[in-house]
């Protein structure tokens, strides 16, 4: 299993450094990850970096917390794709799930992914806050609205990944959409788990650790 192609690099923290993406790159390049993932103002210097190289850029949009308005999520994706990025990682307006009004959730995904066209689109729910029940109304939005992937978290929540709620995304999306899990994935037998239930990507700071099966990663994305 060549675990690199799974991997989603990522850095998100407040504290990162020019010099930090810099290393996360050269990383990112080193051992062949899928993808590094950043925040918006580091994306064209990631793409930079990575140029010549296989691995994407992928950007984080209205994150961590989704609450910005549907036309700041727009703009945001825009400017991420025009300065480099092939793929978007945006979370959901959280509140507006919970207050039920689901077809503000699916017309704004929707609406990012016909603004980013052929680019990849992620949809983060933060499973940590929602209910069974509403992390399967997620999903069938998420793959009603078009997006390529349902993802679990942000890292900055209350709790990351989980077994048990993969295997709720997964039965409700059936194909339709992939399923990335991020948060708390520090160890190579977490890791190849999500593989074997169908996990194609996984986002996390440890990504070197788990390859190389050194140290474990001390970061919580």
């Amino acid at each position: 299993m060549n675990i690199n192609k799974y991997i989603d690099h990522t850095l998100l923290k407040a504290t990162a450094t020019k010099a930090d993406i810099v290393k996360l790159c050269n990383e990112a390049k080193k051992y062949n990850f899928y993808a590094v993932c950043v925040n918006g103002c580091y994306v064209e210097l990631a793409a930079k970096e990575l140029k010549n190289s296989d691995v994407k850029v992928a950007a984080v949009v209205g994150f961590p917390l989704g609450a910005m308005t549907t036309k700041a999520k727009i703009f945001e994706a825009k400017e991420c794709i025009k300065n480099g990025a092939s793929e978007i990682d945006m979370v959901i307006n959280i509140g507006k799930l919970l207050d039920g009004e689901e077809n503000y959730v699916e017309k704004e995904i929707r609406l990012i992914k016909e603004e980013i066209g052929e680019n990849i689109l992620k949809v983060i729910f933060e499973n940590c806050y929602l209910s069974k029940e509403q992390i399967k109304i997620a999903s069938q939005l998420a793959v009603e609205a078009g997006a390529d992937f349902v993802k679990t978290s942000t890292g900055f929540g209350t709790e990351g990944a989980t077994f048990k709620d993969v295997m709720i995304m997964d039965s409700v999306v059936d194909g339709k959409a992939q399923i990335k899990a991020a948060g708390g994935i520090r160890d190579i037998e977490t890791a190849k788990r999500y593989i074997e239930m169908g996990v194609t990507r996984l986002g996390t700071s440890s990504g070197v650790s788990l390859v190389t099966s050194g140290i474990s990663g001390k970061n919580q994305y």
